[in-house]
């Protein structure tokens, strides 16, 4: 009896997870599109917070892409699926990191522009 319950709990705990996480990976898209495209207008105008912008789309793409493949390890069932999902998140936080960096120079150059 209470294994049943306990086995209904977390069949119900992974369709949760995998909602939650199609839904944040989802958000991550929509972002990275919207950004993708009020950047072209912004390049077709010739401005010059071009490249800043995109920046943060992607960077804020990519967080809510990891927040997702984080949620996912919470349903992890073997150890190489652990070590997969680790290695995308290092990727992931890596290149936020660079993209983070890249902002920073950004606006430092944005500044000595103005």
């Amino acid at each position: 009896m209470i294994e049943l319950f306990i086995d209904n709990i977390e069949l119900f705990l992974t369709y949760i997870v995998e909602i939650c996480t199609v839904l944040l990976e989802l958000f991550g898209v929509i972002v990275l599109v919207c950004t993708a495209v009020r950047c072209f207008v912004m390049w077709i105008h010739h401005d010059s917070r071009l490249r800043l912008d995109l920046a943060r789309g992607i960077a804020l793409s990519l967080e809510f892409k990891m927040g997702s493949e984080v949620l996912r390890t919470v349903v992890v069932r073997q150890w190489s699926e652990l070590g997969i999902l680790g290695a995308v998140i290092f990727l992931r936080g890596l290149l936020t990191f660079l993209i983070h960096w890249e902002i920073k120079h950004e606006k430092e150059d944005l500044e000595k522009q103005s």
